[in-house]
């Protein structure tokens, strides 16, 4: 672990949460992997946190002066992936809230199950995982510990059971869950417009974008 690198990235999220984001100068901050798992880019207005284990000039050599959109368009991603052998991800929207007090809104319950297909899938990007699930198992919300251990959630709801509501009221319960003291973060698909109503309505704020650069895997090496 790069304890330099996890702290300065803590500091850019707990800073963000605040409203105080990076210059939008155009510029870019460039970071260590604050662990082996954790490499991506950060996007802010006219700003951009690359934290990958790369050289710092060589990052800026392939960003062309003036396009603030470069950080995160295709060509720097493919030669970022090639430079770190890693996958992209997608392109997320990167929002926060904070916890709330009391109980949630909708009952649930614990889901133990590591095997459960949202629960694996998280554990593969996040550290001390926690799961709960509606009585009839129609909805999923999880919190755990992602990039420099901020605290993160994700929802997950039957494609049977949506336009309903669930999503808002489970992205609304992940705030009850979460204990004091930090912001709660989410990163949500854009095209995905339910889930992007649901956080909004869930009292989630939008700060930037983000994308997460996955090891490559036997099982998926492309």
């Amino acid at each position: 672990m790069n304890q330099f690198a996890k702290e300065q990235l803590r500091a850019i999220l707990r800073d963000a949460a605040k409203g105080a984001f990076p210059p939008a100068d155009g510029g870019v901050t460039v970071l260590p992997q604050p662990t082996a798992r954790d490499a991506g880019v950060w996007g802010f207005t006219a700003h951009a946190v690359v934290f990958a284990d790369v050289d710092e000039d060589w990052v800026r050599s392939q960003l062309p002066a003036g396009d603030l959109g470069a950080p995160l368009g295709p060509p720097f991603l493919q030669a970022l992936c090639a430079a770190t052998d890693r996958r992209p991800g997608s392109i997320d929207m990167l929002c926060f809230a904070e916890p709330l007090g009391g109980a949630p809104l909708i009952d649930l319950i614990r889901e133990p199950d590591p095997s459960h297909p949202r629960v694996r899938r998280a554990l593969s990007y996040r550290d001390d995982v926690q799961a709960w699930r509606t009585s009839d198992g129609s909805g999923v919300v999880l919190l755990g510990r992602g990039v420099a251990g901020r605290r993160e959630t994700a929802i997950e709801v039957d494609e049977n059971r949506r336009s309903r509501g669930l999503g808002r009221a489970l992205a609304a319960a992940a705030r009850h869950l979460a204990e004091p003291g930090e912001p709660l973060w989410a990163q949500v698909a854009p095209a995905n417009g339910a889930s992007v109503r649901a956080f909004l309505a869930a009292g989630f704020t939008p700060v930037g974008a983000e994308i997460l650069l996955a090891q490559r895997t036997p099982e998926r090496p492309e």
